[in-house]
């Protein structure tokens, strides 16, 4: 599934009942957990289009957010929104500083290195302790068939241009 689609974005998931009362924990996406109340209400797709939820209550649980949604009051109900991805309206993030993107901009784009060789589109980020990192997957366009994994940092990432959807990097085709 996009993580991107009818004006929408993926910010975060419901993973796993928390008690019986209803309550759902929560998986957000991005630097401050806590920012995934700022994109209320949020939405669950169905095969009849969007649903939308509304978060009456939350709060911290050790390093995560449990949540309870209105009209969800117990167990068996709160299992069946488990395991979905929870969906905001693109209009309500933030705007970001020239030369920052997120991620949901960055897959897709085309890899290049400053010596011309194509190394394969952006598949997916990786979030770690130092530094995130691009996986970069092969296509009909690249130089060989390996997956690599770069560190989306400044001393690899030379240019991206969403345009042109192409990100240029300074990286040696060997590693």
């Amino acid at each position: 599934m996009s993580s991107e689609r009818d004006g929408l974005a993926v910010i975060g998931r419901l993973t796993s009942v928390f008690g019986v009362r209803g309550w759902i924990k929560v998986h957000a996406y991005g630097d401050s957990p806590e920012q995934i109340f700022d994109y209320l209400p949020w939405r669950l797709p169905t095969a009849g289009g969007w649903r939308e939820l509304e978060v009456d209550e939350w709060r911290p649980h050790g390093a995560g957010l449990v949540v309870h949604i209105r009209g969800v009051d117990d167990r068996d109900l709160a299992r069946e929104l488990c395991q979905q991805d929870v969906w905001a309206d693109l209009s309500q993030l933030p705007a970001l500083a020239d030369g920052d993107f997120y991620w949901r901009e960055l897959i897709g784009l085309r890899v290049v290195t400053t010596a011309g060789l194509d190394l394969g589109t952006i598949a997916s980020l990786l979030e770690t302790g130092a530094n995130d990192v691009l996986v970069v997957a092969p296509d009909s366009h690249s130089s060989d068939d390996r997956e690599r994994l770069l560190p989306y940092a400044d001393a690899v990432v030379v240019a991206v241009d969403l345009e042109a959807a192409v990100m240029r990097v300074e990286w040696d085709a060997e590693f």
